[in-house]
């Protein structure tokens, strides 16, 4: 027996009571389509197959950070080398004030 709901008059929804149409007797459960049912040997293929499509992934995913990775640390590397070159500037200029400076003073 099924409830479904035909319309809502008002505030309330009206249901109609149907009984399944079906050509099985009563208590007899329809299995499941016969293209799921697997024998042993076809699960252990489609999870050796799922095993590897998931391998598969990982290694892309890996080969994917590794690149990442590669990219990040040059970036960093590149930062470095322009820091240096910064630093080694401004130790320069502070170098020929103080220079500077000391001439004045004297």
């Amino acid at each position: 027996m099924f409830f479904f709901n035909t319309a809502a008059t008002g505030d309330m929804p009206t249901y109609q009571i149907r009984t399944p149409t079906t050509a099985l007797p009563q208590g007899v459960v329809m299995a499941a389509s016969p293209g799921t049912l697997h024998s042993p040997q076809q699960l252990a293929e489609e999870a050796t197959r799922k095993r590897e499509l998931r391998l598969m992934k990982n290694r892309e995913a890996a080969r994917e950070c590794r690149r990442k990775k590669k990219e990040y640390v040059k970036c960093l590397e590149n930062r470095v080398a322009v820091l240096e070159n910064q630093n080694k500037t401004l130790i320069e200029e502070l170098k020929a004030l103080k220079d500077l400076y000391c001439h004045k003073a004297e």
